[in-house]
């Protein structure tokens, strides 16, 4: 059972969370003798070491606190990042709609700060495979850290390749051996071709596009193999409710659009598709469409190299408390890592 799944009391180098009377959350690495500090107070860890989950500490004023174990959607939304992270609301849809199994091997490009690779490890277990693929050697820095700092270790059962999918993918992947791909990059339609060789038939790939624009080029792309079913596309919008006693309301605010998901099923070889009956669609592209799916006019957004180099660090250093190494400091919330 790696850390990120531990149950029962609580045990040197589990990472509680701690939320005080305002619902302010700081996530910290029990270690013997620690001490958390905060404006209100302190709490020694051998205090909550011992303690069932779901325990309320009180510090040395008074003030208390409830101590739990984050769930995975509490670790990733606070984890140091290099680049954006795919949000819980996305990454159960992109769990469901790619179907990914217990035992499958599955392929995701890129990694970012690696949340989504937190929910494919949770979902293909140890009996299956992830490899994932990142261009930036700093965002696999970040990933490789957080994904060590939630497990307590490096997972044995998942790789991270620094290069381009479309020049990587064949040198680890055999024609015809991954079960499924998730793609999340601006230009998932460059890696068709390689992805459709490394795909089983009846695979599935899904991508995960921020823009219309995006969103209208994989299709085509996809559809202009005639290697896969009809791309089927749609988006999540989380609307919370507040209930208490009759005043019963929906929210003020919503998690609304944070991304496009697409997915196809790749057809056996020597497969044709039954022609869909539909609407005439413009397929062609212009140059003024091209220049819509360019970096700068999608609005991708660059994180310094300073601060990933600090949110690395601070990855690194969750990390190591979490594999129980020395110098490290276990009290980092990664939410402060900025």
């Amino acid at each position: 059972m790696s850390r990120g799944e531990a149950s029962g009391p609580f045990r040197v180098g589990d990472r509680v969370q701690l939320t005080g009377p305002k619902g302010r959350m700081h996530t910290i690495t029990l270690e013997p003798g620690k001490v958390f500090h905060s404006h209100k107070g302190t709490i020694a860890h051998d205090e909550i070491i011992g303690l069932p989950d779901g325990s309320v500490v009180a510090n040395a004023v008074g003030v208390e606190y409830l101590a739990l174990r984050p769930l995975l959607s509490d670790f990733v939304m606070s984890m140091p990042r290099g680049a954006a992270i795919v949000y819980p609301k996305d990454a159960v849809q992109i769990l469901a709609q790619a179907d990914i199994f217990p035992g499958s091997t599955v392929v995701e490009a890129g990694v970012g700060s690696g949340a989504l690779s937190l929910w494919l490890l949770r979902a293909i277990g140890p009996g299956g495979r992830l490899m994932s693929f990142e261009r930036r050697e700093e965002f696999a820095d970040v990933a490789r850290g957080n994904v060590a700092t939630f497990h307590g270790e490096d997972p044995a059962n998942w790789s991270i390749t620094l290069g381009d999918l479309a020049e990587a993918l064949p040198q680890q992947a055999e024609p015809a051996s991954v079960d499924r791909v998730v793609l999340d990059m601006l230009a998932p339609w460059e890696c068709i071709d390689v992805v459709s060789t490394a795909l089983k038939p009846g695979g599935v790939v899904l991508c995960y596009v921020a823009t219309a624009t995006q969103l209208s080029r994989v299709a085509e792309a996809i559809r202009a193999t005639g290697w896969y079913t009809e791309p089927v596309a749609n988006e999540t919008m989380v609307r919370g409710w507040h209930v208490q006693g009759l005043a019963v309301r929906p929210d003020h605010r919503m998690i609304a659009h944070t991304g496009f998901l697409l997915t196809a099923r790749r057809l056996a070889p020597d497969t044709v598709l039954p022609e869909l009956k539909r609407r005439p669609s413009k397929t062609e592209f212009s140059d003024e469409d091209v220049e819509a799916w360019t970096p700068g006019a999608l609005g991708e957004r660059n994180v310094s190299d300073k601060v990933l180099r600090k949110r690395a660090r601070a990855a690194d250093a969750a990390a190591r408390s979490s594999r129980g190494d020395t110098g490290a400091d276990p009290t980092t919330d990664p939410a402060d890592a900025d």
